[in-house]
């Protein structure tokens, strides 16, 4: 229970719930041993009208008197089962619907822990184990603060007002009605645990198929080309009927809970008439209707009684789901915001003497890298691949902090500068262009969720994109597949292009994002751009000189290190990476 001690706290926020939750709880089970005791008394009224003599002579007065009390327990006990049967459904809505709101805000913390945590925490986490948690394992736990608690109550509540009530009745006849219980408790447990772990083997490859088709469907258009269709329908076939098998012995097991219930309660029952029964023929309880009482007692009991084992099942998933929650919400983020107050960010930049190595691979990624980029201009950064340049932009944006050297932003370190003022004030086009599986209208507008239609068309027109955009059936209104898969490569480019024009930042950061675009499209881009980035810092990595020619500055990096620095007319005359790649490209162009 210790793990679940972190959830008192979602306890004391709705307390008013829960305690209204419990008073209701114990209203509805006093207005439940209503129907036990009236139907007693009703027994005991017909029998003692069965023992009236000479029933026929008797005063029809008496005989109005009898029925006018049987209609009165009948009209009781309608009454009673009513009201108890509301409170009933109170109780659940008071006590499930709080369950419920606890499960929201847990699913909100976890989504927002996730949000704050770094790019380190992701690459060692899969996505697929990431969902679970928030969705099984707060589901898990959903099902302890409501329906574990709730039946808690209700059974505690329960067990101690019937067995008072029965024990007034029959001390003796209540010792024997409790005696199966416990056995009862016991066996459903046993059954809960074992329900528990081929439901937990089941769920395993549930997991599994869900993964491997997921897998498979974000790339079908691979396994299509390779024509290896058949090769993954056998392989779904074989985890298909892997996954039955689990559920066949899950639903073996689960068969036995409802026969074995029946079988328990009419034990008790049978118990109840038999102790009773002779009771009653000794003369040790005055009424057959005694009997009846008791049967109803036992009912009330045994479904409560049940419930022990099942509801410690759900413990045990949530104490194991809470601890795997726990593991992930005590991850303190590597990148924090220790500026709280507002930063305004103008957009010059300077490395100094800044080296780098990735805390997971421990690749060396930058050793010594010196630059400084004024407000305003456009810095081009060229290298092969693996060379460090995507690097400098995850610095940049400080989705890793450094521990060798500074990084500074207008003259102040950029751990000092409000982390979120930092990013809002950086418009970045990604190597791999992220779409969303929304209309291309909202992809755009993510750089600005509050752009008029009309400023979407102008990002769009000046990443070159536009042209596209209107030949689709549904223009800008059409539905992007997952990861943006409707689109070509290009054209999510262009539209990644887009969205961070539609920001209108101080900054700008171009992640090699017109590799997949003809040269005649990309000229046209680098000139809107060029347009766009007068008055904006700008910084372009590319495998090409053409992106780069028009830059202030161009940076060569070779493994790491800054090899040459200069313009394009510098750079051209100098022997080196840079002039070998200008005539290797300007070749390459002339021979197209």
């Amino acid at each position: 229970m210790k793990e679940l001690q972190y959830l008192n706290k979602y306890f004391v926020k709705y307390q008013y719930r829960f305690l209204l939750g419990i008073v209701i709880t114990i209203v509805a089970q006093i207005f439940r041993l209503f129907t036990p005791d009236l139907i007693s008394k009703t027994f005991k009224a017909i029998e003692e009208h069965d023992r009236l003599p000479n029933f026929k002579k008797i005063d029809p007065i008496i005989i109005e008197t009898y029925k006018y009390q049987l209609i009165e327990y009948v009209l009781f006990i309608i009454g009673t089962t009513l009201i108890a049967g509301i409170l009933t459904f109170l109780m659940r809505q008071t006590l499930i619907v709080m369950s419920r709101h606890i499960e929201f805000d847990l699913k909100n913390e976890v989504f927002k822990h996730y949000e704050v945590l770094d790019q380190n925490f992701y690459k060692q986490n899969r996505t697929g184990d990431l969902m679970s948690r928030i969705s099984e394992d707060v589901g898990k736990v959903r099902m302890y603060v409501g329906p574990a608690v709730m039946y808690t109550i209700n059974t505690l509540i329960t067990f101690t007002i019937v067995i008072i009530y029965m024990y007034n009745v029959s001390p003796r006849l209540t010792l024997y009605t409790i005696l199966p219980l416990p056995i009862l408790s016991f066996i459903i447990f046993k059954l809960s645990v074992e329900i528990n772990k081929r439901s937990t083997i089941f769920q395993q490859y549930l997991s599994k198929i869900s993964s491997y088709t997921q897998e498979v469907f974000s790339g079908i258009r691979v396994i299509k080309a390779y024509g290896l269709e058949k090769q993954h329908q056998n392989n779904i076939i074989d985890l298909a009927k892997e996954s039955k098998s689990k559920s066949m012995s899950l639903a073996n097991v689960q068969s036995f809970f409802g026969p074995l219930m029946v079988t328990l309660i009419g034990v008790s029952n049978l118990v109840v008439i038999y102790f009773g029964g002779m009771m009653y023929i000794n003369g040790e309880i005055d009424s057959i209707g005694k009997i009846a009482e008791f049967i109803l007692y036992v009912n009330m009991l045994t479904w409560p009684v049940a419930t022990i084992g099942w509801v410690s099942s759900l413990v045990q998933e949530a104490e194991a789901s809470q601890k795997r929650l726990n593991e992930f919400l005590k991850v303190e983020p590597e990148i924090k915001n220790t500026n709280p107050n507002h930063s305004v960010i103008k957009g010059e930049i300077e490395f100094k003497n800044v080296s780098f190595t990735y805390d997971d691979t421990n690749i060396e990624a930058l050793k010594d890298i010196s630059f400084k980029v004024a407000k305003g201009q456009t810095l081009a950064i060229l290298g092969k691949t693996g060379s460090g340049k995507s690097s400098i932009l995850t610095l940049i944006t400080r989705m890793h902090d450094i521990k060798v050297g500074t990084i500074l932003m207008d003259g102040t370190p950029l751990a000092e500068l409000n982390l979120y003022d930092l990013r809002n004030s950086i418009g970045i086009v990604p190597q791999d262009a992220f779409l969303f599986s929304d209309t291309i209208k909202n992809n755009i507008k993510f750089g600005k969720e509050n752009a008029t239609d009309e400023e979407v068309f102008e990002a769009a027109r000046k990443s070159v994109v536009h042209d596209n955009i209107i030949q689709f059936n549904q223009q800008y209104e059409t539905i992007l597949g997952e990861r943006g898969i409707t689109l070509s490569g290009g054209q999510k480019q262009r539209v990644s292009i887009a969205r961070a024009i539609i920001k209108n930042p101080e900054i700008l950061l171009f992640d090699d994002c017109l590799s997949a675009v003809d040269t005649e499209t990309e000229e046209k881009i680098l000139n809107n751009l060029l347009e766009i980035s007068k008055d904006k810092t700008t910084i372009i990595v590319s495998h090409r000189v053409s992106s780069a020619k028009n830059a202030d500055i161009i940076i060569i990096l070779e493994e790491g290190k800054i090899i040459q620095q200069g313009s394009h007319n510098q750079l051209v005359n100098q022997e080196g990476y840079y002039k070998e790649l200008y005539y290797k490209q300007l070749s390459e162009k002339e021979v197209e």
